[in-house]
């Protein structure tokens, strides 16, 4: 184990408690931790909110030399830097945002030892003033964060992620190399091994779940009416609504505004200035809700977001899970509803088709393009499924669940399976005399015998299959063809047509093609399930929900005083740990879970007197 000169911390689990208030590790995190110290790469693929940044923090504050940090996004640099600096860390970042008088600081502050981590942009790596500099000090190891961005083949491949190798390449003396992202398929996983030059790598996937998380598919007819609605059973409660396009983005904030809601809007179009204020409005807690397309995301580090809502289907399922996983990063339960219509595999389609392929090699883009198509139809399968959406997505990162988890919206549904084996077979009839050129409307309103000029014009009131349906209903016909999708009997071609897949297995007669349905006017209700390690709000008595209304008063006094987001004060599940406890001395206040020594210096006096003063009032 190679510990600090310093001496200050000799266990990961002694600076792990003094710094950040924790009295044990999270699953994973402490082999991480132990494989670093004894010098091995690592290679760690873990779920967003599962607390991969304690994997690299908590070994710089051992390790003797500095930790550098290869992060993506200037906010989330630094986010993370003012929450270090918060809990007592020598943290700096070096990026785009500094002046020159700021960088030469930071640069003079490095040489003289002044800090433990360094966050850097990857487009800073190679520049000669960072070169010198990473020559002229110690580096104990170089964390690469968020990165899948090194692979063409991740979501957000990101060139200048590159440049990490050569870097690496160039230093005097190699440090240990850590590499962490939250989504990562085979392919991306040995991709970051080989590119970064992983040497035997310690190599860990914790499990993807998030229990916290409920995930729930809606196919409202009013998006809108679903969003008002939602919001004010959800009064005061931050929240992410996640559009496909700017337009969307726009209207749906206008609308929001217009019946007085706290909201902020981000996208691409947006000024510079203009983001940069609506995202610290929106971490500083000025709004609860904003309103972005997938530009939003990455670099937000908020705590208590409470729910993340999808307006449209996202393009697939990694971009999917890391965005829903903005919720809950507390660990208290928290919602990821996705709003689906058919419209979205448009939308959606469209933006693959006039996706910017300039830059990469034609055959890669050939590659790249059938990546993205088949991701698409993954989600869609998402949408349309009525199994388990959690497993859905756990079976997706390779896990294999081995029941229902009787906590997600398809399941707490009450379903009726029906056989629809025949009118399955008139459907692919249809389907075959239309010779795959018309989408699922024209072929619905074939089978049920619509007479609309349309049908006419085409010639498919002269099909055979033309009214075979005609007393069906065609909200079932739409649930059939979702399945005959999903299992593959047929399947979409460009501008969504239908075409026949393999339909070889209806030919045996034992072959059935059951539909589940439901009710979707009826309103489905989450089941509470006992989760023991996963108080939240709930857990409070009425006397505890006032507390905390005070705490969190105190918590936006001074987040507004420092300047800093609430949450890098103290999150809500240390404030509802407070309630519980109510603790009134410095080693109860200690504790309490996320109240380090440094914070209880500069807060906790404060925090216990607005509990005394509290439970004088209770007597």
């Amino acid at each position: 184990m190679i510990i600090s000169d310093s001496g200050i911390y000799k266990t990961p689990k002694e600076a792990l408690k003094a710094v950040f208030g924790y009295d044990s590790f999270r699953p994973g995190q402490e082999a991480v931790i132990n494989a670093i110290l004894e010098g091995r790469d690592i290679l760690a693929v873990m779920p967003t909110g599962a607390g991969k940044s304690l994997c690299y923090q908590v070994p710089a504050m051992l390790l003797s030399g500095i930790t550098l940090v290869i992060s993506p996004l200037i906010s989330l640099m630094q986010d993370q830097v003012k929450a270090l600096n918060e809990a007592g860390v020598d943290a700096a970042f070096i990026n785009s945002s500094l002046s020159e008088k700021e960088l030469n600081d930071t640069f003079k502050n490095a040489y003289k030892g002044h800090y433990k981590i360094i966050y850097v942009a990857p487009e800073r790596l190679m520049s000669e003033g960072f070169v010198r500099l990473a020559k002229g000090v110690e580096i104990s190891m170089i964390t690469v964060d968020e990165a899948h961005c090194i692979s063409q083949w991740g979501q957000d491949f990101r060139p200048s992620y590159m440049d990490i190798a050569e870097f690496i390449n160039i230093l005097d003396k190699r440090p240990i190399i850590s590499a962490f992202t939250a989504t990562a398929t085979q392919n991306v996983r040995e991709d970051i091994i080989c590119s970064l030059g992983l040497t035997n790598p310690y190599f860990l996937v914790t499990g993807f779940d998030r229990e916290n998380l409920f995930f729930q598919v809606d196919k409202p007819q009013n998006k809108e009416r679903f969003i008002l609605d939602f919001i004010e059973r959800h009064r005061g409660e931050s929240g992410i609504i996640y559009c496909a396009t700017r337009k969307n983005v726009d209207s749906l904030y206008t609308l929001l505004r217009k019946q007085h809601i706290s909201v902020g809007k981000y996208h691409a179009g947006m000024s510079n200035e203009e983001r940069k204020q609506m995202q610290n409005d929106f971490v500083f807690d000025y709004t609860s809700i904003v309103i972005a397309t997938n530009a939003f995301g990455m670099g937000i580090d908020k705590s208590n977001v409470r729910f993340v809502i999808h307006y449209n289907m996202p393009s697939s399922m990694e971009n999917y899970y890391q965005e829903a996983g903005r919720a809950g990063r507390d660990g208290l339960n928290s919602e990821c509803i996705l709003l689906f219509s058919p419209q979205d595999i448009i939308i959606n389609r469209f933006l693959l088709e006039h996706k910017d392929f300039s830059d990469i090699d034609p055959t890669d883009a050939m590659t790249i393009r059938e990546r993205d198509i088949k991701r698409l139809q993954i989600m869609e399968g998402y949408c349309y499924t009525t199994e388990c959406l959690r497993n859905y997505i756990l079976k997706y990162f390779g896990e294999d669940p081995k029941k229902p988890c009787d906590d997600c919206g398809n399941c707490l549904r009450k379903f009726e399976t029906l056989d629809m084996t025949e009118e399955a077979k008139k459907i692919i009839n249809c389907i075959y005399e239309s010779r795959g050129r018309y989408g699922k409307n024209i072929i619905m309103d074939t089978v049920l015998g619509a007479k609309t000029a349309r049908l006419t014009e085409i010639g498919a009131t002269e099909y055979k299959s033309y009214g075979v349906l005609e007393s069906s209903n065609k909200n079932l016909l739409r649930r059939l063809i979702e399945e005959l999708l999903l299992e593959g009997y047929i399947t979409t071609g460009e501008y969504q047509v239908l075409k026949l897949g393999d339909i070889s297995r209806l030919k045996n007669t034992e072959t059935k093609v059951l539909v589940k349905i439901t009710d979707e006017d009826k309103i489905t209700k989450r089941k509470e399930k006992p989760k023991s390690n996963k108080k939240g709000r709930n857990s409070l008595t009425s006397a505890g929900f006032k507390l905390f209304d005070k705490l969190k008063e105190l918590r936006l006094e001074i987040a507004r005083a420092e300047k800093i987001p609430p949450y890098i004060v103290f999150n809500d599940k240390t404030l509802i740990d407070m309630c519980a406890k109510m603790p009134t001395t410095k080693s109860e206040m200690l504790d309490v879970s996320g109240v380090g020594e440094n914070k209880y210096g500069k807060y906790g006096e404060r925090f216990i007197a607005v509990i005394k003063e509290y439970a004088k009032q209770l007597k």
